[in-house]
């Protein structure tokens, strides 16, 4: 499952640089598939839509740090836990319920993104 920022976010930022995916931006701020990937041309999001990755996408949240499940997983195959959490100072990086996914789905999203 990817990871989610909860409302207790302080908006310190030490998740942030922790990403391997480039997948945690600050609450506001626009998003791209090609951030920090080696994407390029479309890819097609969970909700099966099709992006350009250089397109810019709406922030998550306005509020506070966010993650975005497309870019997500769970530090699989970079590290043994997911480092957002790791460093979080009030642990606001929690599990998504709703986005249950196998280590398999997690290690298959990280080949396609870092070709």
């Amino acid at each position: 499952m990817a990871i989610y920022i909860t409302d207790e976010c302080i908006n310190c930022g030490a998740c942030e640089p922790e990403c391997p995916n480039n997948a945690i931006y600050e609450g506001g701020f626009e998003w791209a598939m090609v951030d920090g990937t080696n994407l390029s041309g479309q890819y097609e999001l969970e909700t099966g839509v099709k992006v350009d990755v250089e397109a810019k996408q709406a922030p998550v949240d306005d509020d506070v740090y966010y993650i975005v499940p497309d870019k997500c997983t769970e530090c699989a195959g970079f590290h043994e836990e997911p480092q957002c959490a790791a460093v979080c100072p009030v642990d606001c990086c929690l599990p998504d319920p709703d986005r249950e996914e196998t280590e398999e789905v997690l290690l298959a999203r990280k080949d396609r993104l870092h070709l």
